[in-house]
């Protein structure tokens, strides 16, 4: 079934699904991207890693047997007189969130780093959030070109382009497309979406000698909501995370009836 939205879906933005439109969409963009570039450039999946005390996972019955000490270590776990055994300490359990990177022909440098912003970068106070804001300064200090693809409407801003400049630019939106161009002084450009417009077509630039690739990101997410079968996995009924304005909500009741998703 296809999205029955022109553009951003709200509903896809939930802890439930985004994260899998996520991934999904980095794969459809590296598809994308490297049907466009020039020959010798790649475009590359990476993943950045790391770990969440909040995200933590049980030890694996089958893997240290019941009786086994969860850490490896060979002893028995036993019984302390006077105590009652309220758990084991769990395992960390690693985060890992996939980008792409667009490599050169001469010696494979990075030239491009294309992210698309997840839940965990938008979430203030986070581990993910504050891996992310590294890496962004990381590619500032490497000269390297960063794309990102904000489709989160909820939690605290995070892409390169400052935000006073973007409402300054734009005034209202919903979603963000972000580019910083690297050159002795960082330029930032941007493209505003809001809730019923399709995802745009952005540049993508490459090295000062070679002109910018375009990519046009609305039949990436169609592709996703289709093969993801997301009209299964979210509920039309329900609210959306976070919810709507009431003229949004209005508008979008308007469509769902239309598409015979509401009574």
């Amino acid at each position: 079934m296809p999205s029955p939205f022109p553009g951003m879906d709200p509903w896809l933005e939930g802890e439930e699904v985004f994260p899998d439109l996520h991934e999904s969409l980095i794969f459809l963009l590296k598809e994308a991207v490297n049907a466009a570039l020039p020959p010798g450039y790649v475009a590359t999946t990476k993943n950045k890693v790391w770990v969440d005390d909040e995200l933590r996972r049980e030890p694996d019955v089958a893997l240290f047997g019941r009786d086994r000490d969860p850490n490896g270590n060979g002893g028995v776990v036993v019984a302390l007189a006077g105590l009652t055994a309220i758990g084991q300490r769990l395992s960390p359990e690693p985060v890992e969130e996939p980008y792409l990177e667009i490599v050169s022909p001469r010696g494979k440098r990075l030239v491009t780093a294309v992210e698309i912003i997840s839940l965990t970068n938008k979430k203030a106070g986070e581990k993910g959030r504050q891996t992310y804001q590294e890496k962004q300064h990381e590619y500032e200090l490497s000269g390297v070109h960063l794309v990102e693809i904000d489709l989160l409407r909820r939690g605290p801003h995070v892409t390169a382009a400052p935000l006073g400049r973007l409402r300054k630019a734009f005034a209202t939106f919903d979603y963000h497309i972000s580019v910083t161009v690297a050159e002795a002084v960082p330029s930032y450009h941007a493209a505003a979406i809001k809730l019923g417009d399709p995802l745009p077509a952005f540049a993508i630039p490459l090295d000062p000698d070679v002109p910018p690739v375009t990519v046009n990101l609305q039949p990436l997410l169609e592709r996703c909501y289709a093969s993801g079968k997301y009209d299964a996995l979210v509920s039309y009924r329900e609210p959306c995370d976070p919810p709507l304005t009431p003229e949004q909500q209005a508008w979008a009741e308007g469509i769902l009836r239309a598409k015979g998703l509401l009574p």
